[in-house]
């Protein structure tokens, strides 16, 4: 079975990523299969091809050896890649349409798929399977998956039919949805009925019932329990994540193998044989995958969990491969487009590492300790060690305590997910449920400082550049890893001398590498700079310092960016964050600096997403002001002042014509006007209301150096030195030619940091210094 799921998994990624390719590989792979098929029937006189026929109607050869097997397995092997084919072809047509309204205003109708969780954009997000779609008033069938995201409301329950409009925008091939819809208005035409709509008012009841108990812990229980995550909080999720134990917040196959396991042993407790345990697992598993939402990733998660758990009581390890390739083959020909995304592919590894790599990582460990502690620790040890390439393939950042916390985590999960789940299951008895809730609340508790402890602990994840590169360097790492903790090839010195030295140089660059972003860091950096450009790709994040006090001026589209600029400068605190509009490019990488930040200056917030992010910088200790023309203060001995927005921008919407614009002068700082996202008719408006007097000594240019520019307000400025913060081939052509040459026509020295990285400004008395991180070119 290998070989097919390897076959099938290839071709649905080819298919997926490219769609005119399906209808040639269901044409090659059935006419190959038929080729095969034939060749065998018309030797029927041969024994061998009698084998081969019945191999073809599914009954193993105990004597593989045969050419006629061989031959049966190419039979399946190219059925089963024209089956997946097929499928992928037969969707096209019905994903097309719906993409076609891309970057339209849309009506839709539809029934939710699975179960909602909260996006880091504070919307609440879904699957739904089309029935309808077009221009408002005038909807048309339609059949295609979307997702959908909507404000928090309740009622959007998986079975529930829902009416929604909002922009639509087609999303990447490969992507399971087909387009993604971000709803103004949504509503729920047919709320869930049976078994959903019970299993949705119990989890209703277990969230409401948990979020009385104290935090931390209190919003994680739902969903270590029941898969529900709308009760955890934002910086808890990017916790779990960053600690590796976000797979327990989502119903993942340790969820469903946490149930399968309590079930037999206590099953086995009770004296209950092979047959009956397993027939209680599958009822008890069939249980709680409706009560948790029957979606698609969560009816993966419990065929491989099942599939795992089955082949280990049986003490078949060959076997239970056999089973997860037939089941990912048969879950991978339903719905191609599984094959592209990660929790798929970590479902498979992770409950494959369960199966094959755990019993001797087991058997290893065991050498040096007892053999119940090395059962806990093999478990998350071979789920990391697979599933750390697959991780490479898909995220950014990698994990570097993810061990250490799952097995701090893992005495915890399986009572906080049994216990929680009784809890759940015991809301008509009130005073029940409320004492297993609070027994759960403990663990889970437990869970949610581990993940907050280990997630600030230094260099708790890396950055890393997704790909095959950066997974292939993983599953060396890996498989090192593996090879010394198994004892395996302990007859080939060679092979263990070599897994040594992987790891010993990987220690080696690792130390460097926190030495060189830890202690030694900000060796590098002068210390007379006191405006800084921080290189943060495609935004802003520009720093003022004087005196030792720290402005920050937007954060640029992600943390670790910002976080490493931070280090490189020696900066842990700061005591003024300028946040002058809400676009990603200018907050996204807020999270670098969440608690430690004094005060907050903001922009008009426009969606409801920019009101959550403040109040979580104002429960990190921040105060919050919205930023209006007039307002001053101090930094150091430097002065500020806000020029933009004034009173009669209200005409422009909240985002770039909106930025705060900030000046900052004296205390060491050279005087300086940082121009936000403005566009040319919002700047030719504050240069004629907000007074504008004498030169500049640095302009941050507007908008990144875009073409929307009022060279005349350039001219007026007289900018000494011109600071663009744009990325590498970035999709806009930022900094534009025509802005390049207006700010070097009005006598500025352009400083970028796309081609000269960080960039620092600094005065020595009435003088300038420069300082870039790169030549440039």
């Amino acid at each position: 079975m290998l070989p097919i799921a390897v076959a099938v998994w290839t071709v649905a990624l080819l298919c997926v990523f490219v769609p005119a390719a399906a209808g040639w590989c269901a044409l090659g792979s059935g006419c190959g299969a038929i080729v095969v098929l034939g060749i065998v029937l018309k030797r029927r006189e041969h024994a061998a091809s009698r084998a081969g026929l019945i191999v073809v109607l599914g009954i193993v050869l105990k004597r593989r050896e045969h050419a006629a097997s061989k031959a049966g397995l190419i039979v399946v092997l190219l059925a089963a890649a024209a089956a997946v084919s097929i499928a992928a072809m037969s969707a096209m047509p019905a994903r097309d349409s719906a993409a076609s309204w891309d970057g339209r205003v849309v009506e839709v109708t539809g029934e939710v798929t699975s179960s909602a969780s909260v996006g880091r954009d504070g919307r609440l997000w879904m699957e739904v399977q089309l029935t309808g779609i077009g221009s408002p008033g005038s909807v048309r069938g339609a059949s295609a998956p979307v997702r959908v995201g909507i404000d928090p409301a309740d009622g959007f329950d998986l079975g529930a039919t829902l009416r929604v409009k909002g922009e639509a925008a087609a999303t990447d091939p490969g992507e399971r949805a087909a387009l993604v819809v971000f709803a103004s208005t949504a509503s729920v035409e047919v709320a869930a009925s049976g078994a959903f709509a019970v299993a949705a008012d119990a989890r209703s009841a277990f969230i409401e019932r948990s979020t009385r108990l104290p935090e931390p812990g209190a919003g994680l229980l739902p969903g270590l329990a029941v898969g529900d995550t709308r009760a955890v909080s934002t910086e808890l999720n990017d916790d779990m994540r960053t600690s590796g134990l976000s797979h327990l917040t989502a119903v993942s196959g340790a969820n469903c193998a946490i149930v399968v396991g309590a079930v037999l042993w206590l099953a086995a407790l009770c004296g209950a044989g092979r047959v009956t345990r397993i027939i209680a697992a599958a009822i008890a598993l069939a249980g709680f995958v409706v009560l948790v939402t029957p979606e698609p990733s969560v009816i993966r998660a419990a065929v491989m969990a099942g599939v795992a758990m089955l082949s280990l009581m049986l003490g078949r390890p060959s076997a239970g491969a056999g089973m997860l390739a037939l089941s990912a083959s048969g879950i991978l020909i339903a719905d191609p487009w599984l094959a592209s995304t990660a929790g798929f592919a970590l479902s498979v590894a992770a409950s494959g590492a369960l199966i094959m790599l755990s019993p001797s990582l087991t058997r290893g460990l065991a050498r040096w300790m007892p053999q119940p502690l090395a059962l806990a620790i093999a478990v998350p040890t071979a789920a990391q060690l697979v599933c750390g390439p697959v991780i490479a393939l898909f995220a950014e950042q990698q994990s570097l305590v993810g061990l250490a916390a799952n097995l701090l985590a893992a005495p915890a999960a399986p009572i906080a997910t049994i216990i929680g789940l009784l809890a759940c299951l015991a809301a008509p008895l009130p005073l029940l449920a409320d004492l297993l809730a609070a027994s759960a609340w403990l663990p889970a508790a437990w869970i949610a400082h581990t993940a907050g402890i280990t997630a600030r602990l230094p260099y708790a994840q890396v950055a890393v550049v997704p790909g095959i590169a950066s997974a292939a360097l993983v599953g060396i790492v890996s498989a090192a890893v593996g090879v010394i903790l198994t004892g395996a090839c302990r007859t080939v010195p060679v092979v263990r001398g070599a897994s040594a030295s992987v790891i010993a140089v990987m220690l080696a660059l690792g130390g460097a590498h926190v030495a060189l972003n830890g202690p030694l860091a900000s060796a590098t950096s002068p210390d007379g700079w006191s405006i800084a450009a921080c290189d943060v790709g495609q935004g802003d994040a520009l720093l003022v310092r004087s005196d030792s006090r720290i402005a920050l001026i937007d954060t640029g589209p992600e943390p670790e960016p910002l976080a490493a600029c931070l280090r490189s400068l020696g900066i842990e605190h700061i005591d003024l964050l300028v946040l002058t509009h809400f676009d990603l490019d200018h907050v996204g990488g807020v999270d670098a600096v969440q608690g430690r930040v004094g005060a907050v200056l903001h922009g008009p917030p426009g969606e409801s997403g920019d009101e959550r992010m403040l109040q979580r910088l104002a429960d990190g200790g921040a105060a919050v002001t919205l930023a209006t023309a007039g307002m001053q203060g101090e930094l150091g001995t430097a002065s500020w002042q806000v020029l933009w927005p004034q009173r009669g921008s209200e005409v422009f919407p909240p985002g770039n014509d909106q930025s705060v614009v900030l000046e900052v002068e004296g205390g060491g700082v050279p005087r300086a006007l940082f121009l936000g996202d403005l566009s040319a008719e919002a700047q030719r408006m504050l240069a004629r209301t907000a007074h504008l007097r004498g030169s500049y000594a640095v302009v941050k240019v507007a908008h990144h150096g875009s073409a929307d520019q009022d060279f005349a307000l350039y001219q007026d400025l007289r900018p000494v030195v011109a600071l663009f913060s744009a990325g590498i081939d970035n999709d806009y052509g930022h900094p534009r030619a025509e802005s390049l040459a207006s700010l070097e026509a009005a006598g500025a020295r352009v400083l970028r940091t796309d081609q000269e990285g960080r960039l620092l400004v600094g005065l020595d008395g009435d003088e300038l210094q420069l300082w870039t991180e790169r030549q440039p070119p």
